[in-house]
C-alpha cells in the first residue's frame, strides 16, 4: 500500500476524515439557519460583484466595502453557533486518535531518551532509572540544571510493554513504554498535576502530588502518515480531507456553508 503513495494509518485517518466531514455537514445543517446563511452569502457575492462593475466610483467601491465588512460579519455570527455543537467533539476525537497515530512506538535496537523533570535540580544527582529487563542504559545519566532535568539514553533488546521507573528522593514513580511495530495506545509522558494539560498529552494517571518527580518522559518518535507521495503529520491531514469531504458532501446534501 505504501508503493501507493498510502500507508496503513493513512487508510484510517481517510475513513475518519469521510466520517467526521459528513458528520460536520450534517450537524451544521441541522442547527444552522439555512435561509439566513444564504441571504447573507447572496448579498456578500452582490457587493463583491459591485466592486468589479463600479471600480471607477469612488462612492460605490466604499459603500461596497463597507457592506461587505457587516455580509461578513453577519455570515460568521450565523456559522458561529453550528461551530460550538463540532468543535469540542472534533477536539476530544483529535486527542484520543493522536494517541494512536500521533507518535510511533520505540524500535528494538533503536537508542530513545527517557527524561524525568525534578522539583528541584539539588536533587538531580539522587534520581535513578530502573529498568526492567529487556532495557538497558547505554550511557550515563545527562543533567540540565536549568530544566531540572536528567535524561538516561536506553536501548530495548526486543519487543514488548514495559514499564520503567524512576527513583527520587522520598518518592518511585513508573512510566510505561512501548516497544515493537504496530498502532499501540502511546501516552508521551506523565505528569504530576496540570489537568489541562494532562488531557491533551498524557494518557496516564497523574503523578502523586506532593512528590519530587514533576514528569518522566519517553521520547517517541512522530510518526508520519504516506498520502500522495508526501509525508504528513496526520492532524494536518485531517483536516484538509476532512475539509474536502465537507464540501464535497455539502454539494451532495444541499447544504449551505
Amino acid at each position: 500500500m505504501a508503493s501507493l503513495g498510502v500507508n496503513f494509518p493513512a487508510l484510517i485517518v481517510i475513513f475518519i476524515s469521510l466520517v467526521i466531514g459528513l458528520l460536520m455537514v450534517i450537524v451544521f445543517g441541522y442547527t444552522s439557519d439555512q435561509k439566513a446563511i444564504h441571504i447573507a452569502k447572496d448579498q456578500l457575492k452582490a457587493h463583491l460583484l459591485a466592486l468589479r462593475l463600479f471600480q471607477d466610483q469612488i462612492g460605490v467601491v466604499l459603500r461596497s466595502y463597507a457592506r461587505i465588512v457587516v455580509a461578513t460579519g453577519t455570515y460568521l455570527r450565523l456559522a458561529f453557533k453550528p461551530l460550538l455543537f463540532v468543535i469540542v467533539p472534533i477536539t476530544l476525537l483529535i486527542v484520543q486518535v493522536d494517541r494512536y497515530l500521533g507518535l510511533t512506538p520505540v524500535q528494538a535496537g533503536h537508542a530513545f531518551l527517557i527524561k524525568a523533570r525534578l522539583a528541584d535540580d539539588s536533587i538531580l544527582n539522587d534520581a535513578a532509572l530502573q529498568l526492567p529487563e529487556g532495557l538497558s542504559a547505554t550511557a550515563p545519566a545527562v543533567h540540565v540544571p536549568a530544566e531540572n532535568e536528567i535524561a538516561w539514553r536506553v536501548v530495548a533488546a526486543r519487543d514488548g510493554k514495559f514499564n520503567v521507573s524512576i527513583e527520587a528522593p522520598n518518592q518511585k514513580v513508573s512510566k510505561s513504554l512501548v516497544v515493537g511495530p504496530g498502532l499501540p495506545r502511546l501516552s508521551e509522558i506523565r505528569l504530576r498535576g496540570r489537568l489541562w494539560e494532562r488531557l491533551f498529552v498524557s494518557a496516564e494517571p497523574a503523578l502523586p502530588a506532593g512528590g519530587t518527580i514533576e514528569s518522566v518522559e519517553v521520547q517517541y518518535p512522530a510518526r508520519d502518515i504516506a498520502f500522495a507521495g508526501l509525508a504528513w503529520n496526520w492532524i494536518w491531514l485531517f483536516f484538509v480531507l476532512s475539509l474536502i469531504a465537507g464540501f464535497i458532501f455539502k454539494s451532495i446534501l444541499g447544504i449551505e456553508i
